[in-house]
């Protein structure tokens, strides 16, 4: 169990050391035993009778790394943990901020409106994306035991629009229609779900969006695994674009290898609170991949029989994967300290030599591709920073190992 010391208690914020260690008893706890998740009696015991928190952002970051959230404090938490609220409001500014945003999202829709006339007959790409998307939110099954409707598919349907026209860095690709019921699974009104989902994408620094997130993950996991595991690097490596091909793991934020939407939420919740480090979806990933790692190199699988036995891993438990993947980032950060004396290279497979990375190109890769996620989430209508291309295409980048890339890259929240 984490210890709340009285500045914790205060809402002061801990210092660095106390905070590797409180992540540190965290890590452990996940190992030894399985925690009740915060209930809603727990939660409310956070705040004071005005609705400011009593405890620190950090403690309760860290509470819920180690244990969860019940279902029932999920709708109010997650506004936290995405920057829907600010931690330091009370419950009057929380009413204010609750009634700022469905003005904004009715302003939305009533821009939308006027202008969706114009898109209709001007951009064939817009009538092809709602067509898309129309096609993907019919195929959802979301009724209940006795076959009765859940919910109405044309406000998910409107929300998913909505979202194409407004967030020039989040176009609709499939899989979104899948992750935005997840969000209308626990709230129900309409501007909730959609500034929740706008919120949750910037504040997971659009890891799942394929043309920003999705190929810079894919770039990191195949350093971390050169850098890891240099065999089943090599062996990767021999059998094709296999790491590659991952990339339906990052686009659905890991919602089709679980048992349930409970254990989707769980994963997603611990993303949010941005522990242990930033990145986390990346040693998800690796972790996922270590499941399997013997029995790829002991029966030589093609790259296709690779992917095939990545795709059948499903039914996981959360807690179990977030427990291996809270060891695995300690043995990256034990391995990147031996490690300290190496450097960084981008091989060329045509030169014999790799060009060690100066430390200002260093800089400019931690500080472009993997700038801190916002705490209150400003949406940028700015085009998405180049992932890694002004080093060397993905393909061509590996790890000769660099404990400052890894201490950037993975660094505690």
């Amino acid at each position: 169990m984490i210890r709340v010391t009285d500045r914790e208690r205060l809402g002061s914020t801990s210092s660095s050391q106390d905070d590797v260690s409180g992540l540190r008893a965290s890590f452990s706890s996940l190992l030894k035993i399985k925690k009740m998740p915060i209930d809603r009696a727990e939660w409310e015991s956070y705040f004071d009778e005005s609705g400011h928190l009593l405890k620190s952002q950090e403690f309760v970051s860290s509470q819920i790394l180690e244990r969860g959230l019940d279902p029932l404090v999920r709708p109010e938490a997650w506004k936290f943990l995405t920057g829907y609220y600010s931690w330091q409001t009370s419950h009057d500014e929380r009413l204010t901020i609750e009634s700022m945003r469905r003005k904004s999202y009715e302003s939305l829709c009533n821009m939308c409106d006027k202008i969706q006339p114009l898109l209709e007959t001007e951009h064939r790409e817009f009538m092809e994306v709602r067509n898309f998307i129309k096609s993907d939110v019919q195929r959802l099954y979301i009724k209940d035991s006795q076959g009765n409707a859940m919910m109405d598919k044309s406000q998910l349907e409107k929300i998913l629009l909505l979202n194409y026209i407004c967030n020039v860095e989040a176009e609709y690709q499939q899989g979104f229609h899948e992750m935005l019921l997840l969000f209308r699974l626990f709230v129900e009104k309409e501007h909730e779900i959609y500034w929740l989902f706008q919120f949750f994408l910037q504040k997971t620094e659009n890891s799942c969006i394929l043309n920003v997130g999705v190929e810079k993950n894919l770039a990191v996991l195949k350093c971390l695994i050169a850098f890891m595991d240099p065999t089943f690097a090599k062996h990767l490596e021999e059998k094709g674009e296999v790491v590659q091909s991952l990339f339906p793991w990052f686009c659905l934020f890991f919602q089709r290898v679980f048992k349930s939407f409970d254990d989707v939420w769980r994963l997603w919740e611990v993303f949010l609170t941005g522990k242990p480090c930033r990145n986390f979806q990346v040693i998800v990933a690796y972790t996922m991949l270590q499941m399997v790692r013997d029995q790829i190199l002991q029966k030589d699988m093609s790259g296709e029989d690779i992917l095939m036995l990545c795709n059948n891993l499903i039914d996981l438990e959360a807690n179990e994967l977030i427990s291996k993947a809270c060891t695995i980032y300690e043995l990256l950060m034990k391995h990147q300290q031996k490690q300290g004396g190496s450097s960084l290279g981008v091989r060329d497979p045509n030169h014999e030599e790799s060009r060690p990375l100066s430390l200002q190109a260093l800089r400019h890769v931690s500080l472009q591709v993997f700038k801190p996620s916002l705490s209150e989430p400003e949406f940028s209508r700015s085009a998405p920073q180049p992932v890694l291309k002004e080093l060397a295409p993905p393909q061509k980048v590996f790890l000769l190992g660099r404990s400052e890339f890894f201490k950037d890259l993975f660094a505690g929240p």
